[in-house]
């Protein structure tokens, strides 16, 4: 990402459509287990909120704390790059374990449905 600003437009995009998905087959499919979904979202929300929060992290030394500004910009941005990567990767495992519970909370036979109706 390009800064704090967009990454965190980013977490919000992608977690409001996760969301938005997830709202989407708990009013409109009968037959899945809602509480399971509930706690789906709560996880997108979670991840979401704290994907946002890292973000705000700064880099906590000064330029006296290097020999040169070129060393202080070098490890700056190499702290950043490393935060936001990791930021990122924590985002995407706590949704991918999200969509794992929304996914288990959808019976086969829905499942099954859904897979038929849409190749047709």
């Amino acid at each position: 990402m390009s800064n704090k600003r967009v990454f965190k437009k980013y977490a919000d995009a992608i977690g409001a459509s996760v969301c938005e998905s997830m709202m989407s087959t708990y009013y409109n499919t009968e037959e899945v287990n809602k509480e399971t979904i509930e706690k789906a979202i709560a996880k997108v929300l979670g991840a979401t909120g704290a994907a946002k929060s890292n973000a705000n992290v700064t880099f906590d030394k000064g330029v006296k704390a290097f020999g040169s500004l070129e060393e202080y910009s070098k490890a700056k941005k190499d702290f950043y790059k490393k935060l936001f990567v990791k930021i990122s990767d924590d985002f995407n495992s706590e949704l991918d374990e999200a969509l794992k519970l929304f996914n288990s909370a959808i019976p086969e036979e829905v499942k099954a449905a859904q897979k038929k109706s849409t190749a047709e």
